[in-house]
């Protein structure tokens, strides 16, 4: 019985666009991002502002750092996106009493109605999917999943 793994190295079709991971990942990602652009135009937001909003709408008053955490983004990427959530009165920033380096980040008013509006797109995500919500979930899990392993190497 032979194992698969010794397979990998003599199968030309392994170099074949079609069999790697990374573009599937990269050709998905690329039409996702398409779809959220257009979903997230009437909300006014870009992508990378809607993740920031969806941290926001789990934990409002967070610090920067704390947002980045979650979302894996240096303080340099977030600080000009922050700006603009700010321009647009979505958000707040202010330095923390307990140490003037840190930046609080809180909802404003018009921040946290937006996310009534927002309800809708994960909504219109499964929707344009084809997928049920148990398979989502199980897609992202396994996501997830590579991600931490990846992490780990």
């Amino acid at each position: 019985m032979t194992d698969d793994n010794d397979n990998l190295d003599h199968d030309e079709s392994m170099l074949a666009l079609e069999s790697q991971l990374c573009f599937a990942l990269y050709a998905t990602q690329l039409s996702m991002s398409k779809l959220y652009r257009r979903l997230l135009k009437r909300l006014e937001l870009t992508y990378p502002q809607y993740l920031v909003m969806l941290v926001l709408w789990e934990e409002d008053h967070l610090t920067v750092s704390g947002i980045g955490e979650r979302l894996s983004l240096d303080s340099a990427t977030l600080t000009p996106l922050l700006k603009r959530l700010e321009g647009a009165e979505l958000v707040r920033r202010a330095r923390t009493r307990e140490d003037e380096r840190q930046v609080e980040v809180s909802l404003t008013d018009k921040g946290s109605a937006l996310r009534e509006q927002a309800r809708a797109v994960p909504v219109e995500v499964q929707q344009a999917t084809g997928c049920s919500r148990p398979e989502i979930q199980a897609l992202r899990d396994q996501l997830n999943a590579l991600k931490r392993h990846l992490d780990n190497i």
